[in-house]
């Protein structure tokens, strides 16, 4: 399964690459290579096409093109941020389209990427993976294993690079430079250096401003510091907003904790610590502004979460398939609401007073505090996880076969794991 996903990114990669780099050339007049590494590779359609397919795969008709539009504009959103936040730069401005955000996403490119999600659900995906299993076995896994490894070692030597911040640059140079001469093999011409080449193929690239820092104030701005700690605020007053309301509208207290340490819920967590990350600079926005990116980022947000708990723990903790306007019972339109609802609140109300807090603490303790929180949640996450695979285990009434295993089944046996997650239902 493994080998057939890193398959199917290798391959959109190259596809991305290659219409990339076929319509920077028609509009510029002259070939240009559009992939962010060396190879001939543009990762970021990649890593949308195995987002879509991990997501969304089961929808159908309209509901699989507007889930595709949206996974893939929040892929390409969040890629350009992270760039800009890398190398202060800025790759690709659609401000010349329609209803735009900032540049990075457009109604029209996004109305592309769904029906090519759609493409890549119907037709794409089936036929590339008969292509793969018609190769034999452990030719095609060496094959896609040396493939990948290429592209780790290209796109690790092309950050390096671009960052200029190793102190043997000039060995990650030298790698970047052998990766390049194979695909000029392919192309005919690829740029030695790839900062060079990147500010040849994206002519729109444009210098953003390094994020301020004050090295006198712990967590200052949007730092590594302040987000880690959002999360675990996040994290506990998520938990605690859950529990009070299923006590307000179902009447019973109920553990809604993700983890089995601690009143802390994950999603929410990373809920708070992605939407200040990503929405930081939009803080000052309009209420209605912030409402609507709550509503989108949310609802997909809660929708992919879902998803990922089933796939790896084969089990559902929530179900919205009886209330309204809901989506696979993983979605329903009311708490996409909710969730634009909390952004405004959290920037308007909480975000300021919250941040001023952490800011306060001395900068040594602030930093100690965070690692050993990290360190914590971790440790935490493991065992919770393993807590949950031996809960669906004993429900299979398959036995533990490690001291691990066992130490797990004693701690965590049925009853306590049914009070810590007493809405997990397990699929079949």
């Amino acid at each position: 399964m493994v080998c057939k996903m890193l398959w199917l990114f290798i391959i959109y990669s190259f596809m991305g690459w290659v219409a990339e780099t076929i319509a920077a050339a028609f509009k510029q007049k002259r070939f240009a290579n559009r992939g962010m590494i060396n190879g001939p590779f543009c990762v970021i359609y990649g890593f949308s096409a195995l987002a879509i397919t991990f997501s969304v795969s089961e929808l159908e008709g309209v509901w699989l093109v507007v889930g595709s539009l949206i996974v893939a504009t929040v892929v390409e959103w969040v890629a350009g941020h992270l760039i800009e936040k890398w190398y202060h730069e800025r790759w690709w401005d659609y401000r010349n389209f329609k209803w735009n955000l900032d540049g990075y996403i457009s109604a029209p490119t996004s109305c592309v990427w769904g029906l090519a999600g759609f493409a890549t659900i119907r037709w794409g995906n089936p036929f590339f993976i008969r292509v793969y299993e018609a190769v034999p076995s452990l030719v095609g896994r060496f094959i896609v294993l040396i493939i990948g490894g290429g592209i780790a070692i290209d796109a690790l030597a092309s950050m390096i690079v671009l960052a200029g911040r190793s102190k043997n640059i000039q060995k990650w140079q030298e790698t970047d430079d052998r990766i390049d001469s194979v695909t000029r093999k392919l192309n005919g011409k690829i740029y030695n250096f790839v900062d060079r080449r990147i500010r040849k193929a994206y002519p729109q690239e444009k210098p953003v401003e390094a994020a301020e820092r004050n090295p006198a104030i712990f967590a200052y701005g949007c730092s590594f510091y302040k987000i880690v700690m959002l999360f675990f605020i996040g994290a506990f007053l998520g938990d605690i907003t859950e529990t009070i309301f299923c006590r307000l509208t179902a009447g019973v207290w109920m553990s809604r904790s993700s983890v089995v340490w601690g009143p802390f819920s994950i999603v929410w967590g990373l809920a708070i610590a992605c939407v200040t990350a990503l929405l930081y600079r939009y803080r000052s926005r309009s209420d209605s502004f912030l409402f609507w990116m709550g509503t989108f980022l949310g609802g997909a947000y809660e929708y992919i979460c879902s998803v990922f708990t089933e796939l790896v723990f084969g089990t559902v903790f929530w179900d919205y398939s009886q209330m309204p306007f809901n989506l696979g019972g993983r979605i329903n339109l009311l708490y996409c609401f909710f969730w634009g609802i909390a952004a405004v609140v959290w920037f308007k109300v909480f975000y300021p007073r919250v941040s001023s807090a952490i800011e306060k603490l001395p900068v040594g303790v602030g930093r100690i505090l965070t690692w050993v929180l990290l360190a914590f949640m971790a440790v935490n996450v493991v065992v919770s996880s393993a807590a949950l695979v031996r809960y669906g285990e004993r429900s299979e009434g398959i036995a533990a076969e490690t001291e691990f295993g066992t130490w797990i089944d004693g701690r965590f046996d049925d009853a306590r794991m049914e009070r810590i997650y007493p809405n997990a239902l397990k699929v079949q």
